[in-house]
């Protein structure tokens, strides 16, 4: 089967990886919070966005190589952290570790992912980024900074946008639980997808948050009371500098959308900002985070560098943040969809959708540079 033809698009991937995991597994990825109107806010404002195309501009060859924070990486997107990523797909942090490497662009590893930093030391080579949730102990993340930087990731993102866990009603509805429990529910979901049941069954690991699990007495816990909602804790502007003290690599502050909470950031030594509603996971009300990177770029000046997500499907999506003023752009459900779908194969998939879409895209509008993308801009 040739993918490209059955599957052109990140959303065919999304229908086919709905059909293989779980229901409990794909509610969980696919959710956001309340009415999900933060997804349908973040998806309106990206359409909204246009280009002026070009013509009689001979072969385009689009650049896309990037550099950010001193590393060049072959394509301007890279894989975002997603929790329990390997309860969507057996082994899938290790798989997408693997990819990063082989394409050269940025894995970023969630600190409540089913793998720890030490399963995928091996496979991050110089692309690994670890995604630090704060916890409720400076004693605690104290512990935590060493193994990490032990295990190879020298970069830092301190994600702010969680001070509590969101109410998604979708996940609820699904019986999700972490690990998943032996009840009817869960057992027969998990029946109606063998293939999602032997991968799990040939990486023999139960889906659990192998790292914070590591920092918890497992005597006397509640079965189900996951390991995150024991030891998360709710950050303030003191924890960031203790952290910024500690950690030693770049520090990246993930969740920003008000553009005085940018310029303190980079007055109290963040190296990059990503600019972030959690795709509209956390909190629904709130704006499209398109509409607030022009006026974070603002606020900070053109030359910190700020990374944009929430609710990117395209290559063109993209394009249209860059334009709109960040650097670089990272995408969590389009390869998690992909790794669900084919495994591997389908994370090499959406690299090679998101590329081809960009390429075409930008021979639609004559340019090679994507400096240039801003100038294109229907609305500059």
């Amino acid at each position: 089967m040739d993918i490209d033809l059955s599957h052109p698009s990140i959303e065919d991937l999304r229908q086919r990886a709905k059909r293989r995991i779980p229901k409990f597994a794909f509610e969980y990825l696919d959710s956001a919070t309340g009415r999900e109107m933060g997804l349908k806010v973040n998806r309106d404002a990206l359409d909204a966005i246009g280009f002026m195309p070009g013509i009689l501009r001979g072969h385009v060859t689009a650049a896309l190589e990037t550099t950010l924070m001193g590393d060049t990486y072959a394509a301007p997107f890279g894989i975002a952290p997603v929790g329990m990523s390997g309860l969507i797909w057996a082994g899938a942090e290790r798989k997408l570790a693997q990819a990063a490497v082989e394409h050269n662009i940025p894995f970023c590893l969630s600190s409540v992912a089913v793998a720890s930093p030490e399963d995928v030391a091996s496979s991050i080579g110089n692309n690994g980024w670890f995604q630090h949730y704060p916890v409720n102990s400076a004693e605690l993340r104290r512990k935590m900074l060493p193994r990490i930087k032990a295990a190879g990731f020298d970069k830092l993102i301190i994600t702010v946008d969680v001070p509590e866990e969101s109410r998604r009603e979708r996940q609820r509805r699904a019986n999700l639980t972490v690990p998943p429990k032996v009840d009817v529910q869960t057992v027969s979901s998990m029946a109606m997808r063998p293939a999602w049941c032997l991968a799990h069954l040939r990486e023999g690991i139960v889906p659990r948050m192998r790292f914070f699990d590591d920092y918890i007495s497992q005597r006397g816990r509640e079965s189900f009371t996951h390991a995150g909602a024991l030891i998360r804790g709710c950050p303030d502007w003191q924890y960031l500098r203790e952290l910024r003290q500690e950690w030693d690599g770049k520090l990246i502050v993930k969740g920003v959308q008000r553009p005085e909470d940018a310029k303190q950031l980079v007055e109290e030594g963040a190296d990059c900002l990503w600019i972030s509603n959690h795709s509209g996971r956390q909190f629904e009300a709130g704006p499209a985070v398109i509409d607030q990177l022009p006026k974070i770029r603002e606020a900070v000046g053109p030359d910190m560098p700020l990374i944009y997500d929430s609710g990117v499907a395209w290559g063109l999506d993209v394009m249209r943040a860059l334009a709109k003023g960040a650097d670089f752009v990272m995408l969590g459900r389009a390869f998690q969809y992909g790794v669900a779908a084919f495994g591997r194969k389908g994370i090499d998939h959406v690299i090679h959708i998101l590329r081809a879409d960009i390429q075409s895209n930008m021979s639609q509008l004559g340019i090679e540079d994507m400096d240039q993308l801003p100038d294109l801009l229907l609305d500059s």
